[in-house]
C-alpha cells in the first residue's frame, strides 16, 4: 500500500525570484525595454526569462511583457509565463491608463510592488468615440496608485524622453534604475543600453532624466532655451517644400485658429503624408 507523500517545506529560493510586469502599447518600446532588462540581469549573473502576451492594436489593449529573474545557481529554475495577481514585485506602465489597468488586474499590491508609470495620456478608443470630452479621470487613477503600491514613481516619462530625442522606454529604464527595486548598480543599466548599439546617446540622456525623477520625485527643470525650442522638421528637401506650403496655408487662416490648425496638420501629416495634410486643410477651409 502506498504511503502518503510527506509535505515538503517551501523552497526558500522562490523568494529570491524577482518578477517584473511591463505594460505598453505599440510604438512605446516595450519590447526594447524588456530586452534591456533581460540583458541587464544576465550581465549580473542572473538567470532570466521574458515572455509577452500581445494586446489588441489601436490602443484598445496593451502588450504585457513579463520577466522573472533569479541569481544563477547549479539548478535550472522553471519560471512562470505570465504575471499573477498579488505576485509581482515591479510594474512598469508606459501610460496612465495602463497604470490603472495594472491595478485592476491585481498586479500592484501595497505590500510588495514598486509601480513605475508615465502620467501622460494616449487616449483609448472608448474615450475617443464619446462626443465632447470622453477623457477618463487620471487624477482618480493616480490617487488609487498611491494607495495600491508600496512605492510609486509617476511622471511624464514620454515628455522626458522626447526632450532628449528618445522614446519612453529609455526614461522608464532610468526610473527603474533610480527606484533601486533591482539589486544592480546604475552603471550596469547604462551598459545594457550601450550593448544594444542603437540610439545610445539619446537613450542614455533620457535614461538620466528618468533616473533623476525616480531619485528626486520631480522632473528636471527646463531652462528657458530648452523650453522655447520648437520641434525641428527634417526630411527630404522636396517633402520639406510641401510641408512649408501647407504651413503657409495655415498661416493664412484666421489667427485664433493657428495653434490648433498647426497641431492638426502636424498630426495628419505624421500619420500619413503631405497629401493627406492637403485634404485636412481643404476640409478646414
Amino acid at each position: 500500500m502506498n504511503k502518503l507523500l510527506q509535505p515538503r517545506p517551501p523552497d526558500q529560493k522562490l523568494d529570491q525570484i524577482i518578477k517584473i510586469a511591463v505594460t505598453a502599447v505599440g510604438g512605446q518600446g516595450g519590447g526594447v525595454l524588456t530586452s534591456w532588462i533581460e540583458s541587464l540581469a544576465r550581465s549580473q549573473n542572473y538567470v532570466c526569462q521574458a515572455t509577452s502576451v500581445a494586446g489588441v492594436a489601436q490602443r484598445t489593449g496593451a502588450t504585457i511583457y513579463y520577466i522573472e529573474m533569479l541569481p544563477h545557481s547549479d539548478k535550472t529554475p522553471v519560471f512562470s509565463l505570465a504575471p499573477a495577481e498579488g505576485d509581482v514585485d515591479i510594474v512598469i506602465a508606459a501610460e496612465m491608463m495602463e497604470v490603472g489597468r495594472a491595478i485592476i488586474r491585481g498586479f500592484v499590491t501595497p505590500d510588495r510592488t514598486t509601480l513605475i508609470g508615465s502620467n501622460h495620456r494616449a487616449f483609448a478608443v472608448s474615450e475617443k468615440v464619446v462626443p465632447g470630452n470622453g477623457m477618463a479621470n487620471a487624477e482618480e487613477v493616480q490617487a488609487t496608485a498611491e494607495i495600491a503600491s508600496r512605492k510609486l514613481i509617476l511622471a511624464n516619462m514620454d515628455d522626458l524622453a522626447t526632450q532628449h530625442g528618445s522614446v519612453i522606454s529609455s526614461s522608464l529604464f532610468g526610473a527603474l534604475a533610480g527606484s533601486e527595486a533591482l539589486p544592480f548598480e546604475r552603471a550596469a543599466f547604462e551598459e545594457a543600453i550601450r550593448a544594444s548599439g542603437k540610439g545610445v546617446d539619446a537613450s542614455l540622456n533620457a535614461f538620466d532624466a528618468g533616473f533623476w525623477v525616480a531619485k528626486h520625485g520631480e522632473e528636471i527643470p527646463k531652462n528657458d532655451q530648452v523650453a522655447n525650442l520648437s520641434p525641428k522638421i527634417v526630411g527630404p528637401e522636396y517633402l520639406l517644400g510641401n510641408w512649408l506650403e501647407l504651413s503657409k496655408r495655415v498661416d493664412a487662416l484666421p489667427s485664433p485658429t493657428h495653434k490648433m490648425a498647426h497641431a492638426g496638420l502636424a498630426k495628419v501629416v505624421d500619420y500619413q503624408d503631405c497629401s493627406y495634410g492637403e485634404v485636412y486643410l481643404d476640409h478646414l477651409s
